[in-house]
């Protein structure tokens, strides 16, 4: 009888990728799953003073594009450590440039910005449609946001006719050949009732003035009463808008033994909902924090894919100041302490310093698996396979920040994790991993866990689950090897305290 994980968190993962068009609808997502788990809701702007207690599991976000959440054990004093998980919501997209609305030989289109490196040939010949935010004036008055997610194809970027250009290797300009059409002039004129001549009398008509031209002015103005309609507003209350083309083809599994995963954004969606559900399982148990005298924390970032440098990215003081406010939290009332953590001066004039010491952070992001096409790619016996297990990530030149004493710690969670099993006796066999490093012939990419380790001087390793195709508009992953993940994850939570004290260093 197979012992391979079943398929509940590969499909549970569909529907949060799926519903995640956008690193703002993976938020989203994201704190629907908390709050149904008992997170609460704070903001960055509030003092956390009499909000934070030992025992209760919160979250915030920032910009709506990252979010943090974490769980404070009953036993938490100041200075104790914090186990912690790192990922990313965003991945490789095109979005519409501040004024997108383009006509060109009797079609529309859309003119957009690429974000991140993305593999753009593959986005010609999908169907594509529009997700992002809205800004919008409320009745009331205020200026606040609105997700909108289109469902229907409303876009496509068409390939030349191989009769017209018999190019060997596909070639294109970006800034003259990736702009997608979204319709014809003559039916848009049709609808409104117009004609050319009295649609141009009416572009150039005045109107009120403003400071920018209104998104109705500066978009094709029918895809400004769709976004218009989806959020529940007017064209005219809709302020500003950040949107993104997104492929309409839902992500499935897939395989002669439904054994992958077939979907947008893997990279590195899977690891946020990885982390997410990671996170809410290892707190399953009415009593899992009961003795838990460290805090569990997992932080979601923006912009990853375009280096993090900005107030909602990986390389902002985010995480550094959500530790610094947490490391200082005082102790619930009648704490007894087992004195393990008895190091605090007392004016906590260096808790912060003192729980960084001893945290552990996992970034975790996306790992390539070997390419069965490709072979002579990847380091001989570095060849990380689907189902496999989680990649530890490494690289001598520091573009991954594992290093041997964060490899014990994982691997030791590793053998704790539960595994599933057709045996209820067996539920404990622990979950599988892989080692990867590039040949020194290639490039290496990065990730957040370099720039954090450097920001907090907390122990920090890569990893990430095998996937093919990266940054692809379509990528490839192994279906049971979300379970693997969301398993380690949790042990990680759930042992990280006895673990931390046991590797010692410095």
């Amino acid at each position: 009888m197979s012992t391979q994980p079943s398929l509940k968190a590969a499909e549970d993962f569909l529907s949060f990728v799926n519903n995640s068009p956008t690193p703002f609808h993976a938020v989203k997502e994201s704190k629907d799953r908390l709050e149904k788990a008992g997170f609460k809701q704070i903001k960055e702007r509030d003092s956390w003073a009499s909000t934070l207690q030992p025992g209760g599991k919160y979250y915030l976000t920032r910009n709506g594009s990252s979010i943090v959440a974490f769980a404070i054990g009953k036993n938490w004093k100041a200075g104790n450590p914090i186990g912690m998980i790192g990922a990313h919501t965003d991945s490789c997209c095109l979005r519409l440039k501040p004024i997108s609305k383009r006509k060109s030989d009797g079609f529309l289109q859309v003119a957009c910005e690429t974000y991140g490196g993305g593999l753009w040939h593959t986005w010609f010949d999908r169907d594509l449609s529009i997700a992002g935010r809205l800004m919008v004036r409320t009745k009331q008055g205020n200026m606040e946001a609105r997700l909108v997610k289109l469902e229907r194809p409303l876009l496509r970027i068409p390939t030349l006719a191989i009769h017209l250009d018999r190019q060997e290797n596909f070639q294109f300009n970006k800034e003259l050949q990736l702009f997608p059409i979204a319709g014809l002039v003559a039916a848009e004129l049709n609808r409104q009732g117009k004609t050319a001549e009295s649609a141009k009398e009416e572009e150039k008509a005045k109107g009120p003035f403003d400071p920018l031209a209104a998104p109705s002015q500066r978009h094709h103005s029918y895809l400004v009463e769709m976004v218009a309609e989806e959020a529940g507003v007017e064209p005219n209350d809709i302020l500003d808008f950040e949107l993104v083309l997104y492929d309409t083809q839902k992500a499935v599994v897939g395989g002669l033994n439904n054994e992958l995963i077939f979907s947008a954004r893997l990279d590195n969606l899977m690891m946020t909902y990885c982390s997410v559900e990671g996170l809410i399982q290892s707190l399953a148990s009415p009593s899992a924090l009961e003795k838990d005298s460290t805090i569990r924390l997992i932080a979601c970032f923006d912009h990853e894919e375009i280096g993090s440098r900005t107030a909602q990215g990986a390389d902002s003081n985010l995480l550094p100041a959500v530790v610094r406010r947490l490391s200082v939290l005082p102790p619930s009332e009648g704490f007894n302490s087992d004195k393990s953590y008895d190091k605090v001066d007392s004016d906590n004039a260096t808790v912060f310093e003192q729980t960084l010491s001893t945290s552990f952070l996992i970034s975790a992001d996306m790992a390539h698996s070997v390419h069965p096409n490709y072979p002579a790619k990847y380091e001989a016996e570095h060849r990380p396979e689907m189902n496999k297990g989680t990649v530890i990530k490494i690289n001598a030149n520091a573009r991954y920040a594992t290093n041997s004493p964060g490899i014990v710690l994982v691997q030791e969670a590793a053998r704790l994790a539960k595994r599933a099993s057709p045996s209820p006796s067996s539920v404990k066999e622990g979950v599988p991993l892989q080692l990867f490093v590039v040949r020194n012939d290639s490039s290496c990419g990065s990730t957040i866990g370099p720039m954090l380790s450097a920001a907090m001087g907390a122990r920090t390793l890569d990893l990430g689950n095998p996937q093919l195709s990266m940054h692809s508009i379509r990528e490839t992953g192994g279906a049971h090897d979300v379970e693997y993940a969301i398993n380690l994850f949790e042990s990680f939570f759930e042992n990280f305290e006895a673990l931390e004290r046991k590797i010692v260093v410095d």
